[in-house]
């Protein structure tokens, strides 16, 4: 059986993937393919559809179009389940237990659980085993639950905001923990936070949702690497300057000066300075701009097949 950090896997592959409630469609159409071993920072305004992947992904909801695998198996699937770690935002711990009680019930109900895995995560935060929950920090708190899910070795670790409620310095030591953990036993990843600065820091890959459809997907540098940010001064009473034959992701005005995050078809004539854009001036100009055409890199692109599979 492959594992999870084997080359060429999928952790998951969507193809056609929509989910409809009754006030509409949350999510529609969604193909996009995520390798496994990958740290994936899945970002979108409010209401974008995230939670609703990540429910579709950990069988929590059930898709009204097109399908979802997880390691090629289906998110019910026994496979699945066993290979797959789901941390919700609310982080829902017993709040009675104690630290080890809580780990002992985590070793309880997983089969491949690792004890000492999930001990050394409590101890390096110098949190005493026999401390309630109830007791603890925010930080302390999600600090047990990311314990409770490596504890549980998944080869895909679904997390929902998990740090969006702690402060920056907790954040930072946190995602260290993060990475650290993930590295060693090679899992996926699959993070949404609204954290942008904190994504650009952990993640190699990325996932950008914005009214229910995939906008961007692939390899962070690979992603960065594909657009250009360009500054000029303004020309006339219109908007950037020869700029018909690239996509234009976003272009702003202020004052004389012209801006424009462009993914460039060739060369770019005109009088542009050019420059290499940040994760963060590529995610917004995305969210801002509706409109422009998605961008999903080759290692991101689902193979139609395993819509039949």
């Amino acid at each position: 059986m492959d594992n999870g950090g084997t080359a060429g896997t999928s952790a998951i592959e969507a193809y056609g993937l929509g989910k409809r409630y009754r006030r509409g469609w949350a999510l529609q159409d969604c193909t996009f393919r995520l390798p496994a071993g990958r740290i994936c920072g899945l970002v979108g305004p409010n209401g974008s559809g995230k939670t609703t992947l990540m429910g579709l992904v950990t069988h929590l909801l059930k898709p009204t179009t097109g399908s979802v695998r997880v390691f090629g198996a289906l998110p019910g699937s026994e496979e699945a389940r066993r290979r797959t770690a789901f941390l919700a935002q609310e982080k829902p711990l017993f709040r009675r237990f104690t630290v080890a009680e809580t780990l002992r019930l985590g070793r309880e109900l997983n089969p491949r659980w690792e004890q000492q895995t999930a001990e050394d995560i409590v101890r390096a935060g110098d949190i005493p085993l026999g401390a309630r929950i109830g007791a603890l920090s925010g930080g302390q708190r999600t600090r047990v639950a990311f314990a409770l899910a490596f504890g549980r070795r998944p080869d895909l670790l679904v997390l929902d905001e998990p740090m969006s409620d702690l402060d920056p310095l907790v954040r930072h030591e946190l995602t260290s923990v993060l990475m650290a953990e993930a590295a060693e036993h090679g899992t996926t990843v699959l993070m949404s936070s609204h954290h942008l600065t904190d994504l650009e820091n952990s993640c190699d890959y990325l996932l950008v949702i914005a009214s229910g459809g995939v906008r961007l997907a692939g390899e962070v540098d690979e992603i960065l690497t594909a657009h250009t940010l360009l500054t000029g001064a303004r020309t006339g009473r219109g908007g950037p300057p020869r700029l018909d034959r690239h996509t234009v992701v976003e272009s702003r005005v202020s004052g004389r000066q012209v801006t424009a995050l462009v993914r460039p078809d060739g060369p770019v004539a005109g009088d542009w300075q050019a420059d290499s854009p940040n994760l963060e001036e590529v995610l917004l100009a995305y969210l801002r701009s509706p409109g422009t055409p998605p961008l999903v890199s080759p290692s991101a692109q689902a193979d139609p097949k395993a819509a039949a599979a």
